[in-house]
């Protein structure tokens, strides 16, 4: 893989703990419905599966992240819209970045209390968490396609 490979590879990481979040999130719902109490555990099981995958996959795209920072020393890729687009791309640019760094702290907090068996803490943090672990998520793939497939930077000639 190239550095030049990096930023998609990301993205992909980015969209795949998406997708098992959604999962995880549709099984606890279904689970919480549920009378059945086999079925219940079971969907509790397969909700902490996707949701450990998801945060496994997020812990690779941090790897990959901080690698392709390091590969690049730091340089960051210029945004080549301009006006609203770019308002609005830095406006995401920005709430990603910072609830990113949140998300670094809150999810192996929330991950914790689960696996400590202090279910009623976990669903209190995880009520706050998901959505932002969610909403990083979503934007991280959205960076990447502002940045690299819909308004890259032009180089000036």
């Amino acid at each position: 893989m190239t550095v030049q490979q990096i930023p998609a590879f990301n993205a992909v990481l980015n969209a795949c703990a998406t997708v098992l979040m959604t999962a995880g999130f549709i099984f606890i719902q279904r689970a919480l419905r549920e009378s059945d109490p086999v079925q219940r555990a079971a969907r509790i099981r397969t909700h902490r599966a996707f949701m450990l995958s998801a945060g496994a996959v997020s812990a690779v795209f941090l790897v990959g992240y901080v690698t392709h920072k390091i590969l690049v020393r730091g340089v960051h890729t210029k945004f080549g819209g301009e006006g609203a687009i770019a308002a609005f791309y830095y406006t995401m640019l920005i709430s990603h970045i910072l609830l990113a760094i949140a998300i670094a702290y809150l999810v192996p907090r929330t991950f914790l209390f689960a696996l400590q068996g202090n279910i009623e803490r976990h669903r209190r943090w995880a009520r706050w968490t998901f959505p932002i672990w969610y909403y990083v998520s979503v934007t991280g793939v959205l960076v990447y396609f502002f940045l690299y497939q819909w308004w890259p930077a032009t180089p000036k000639s």
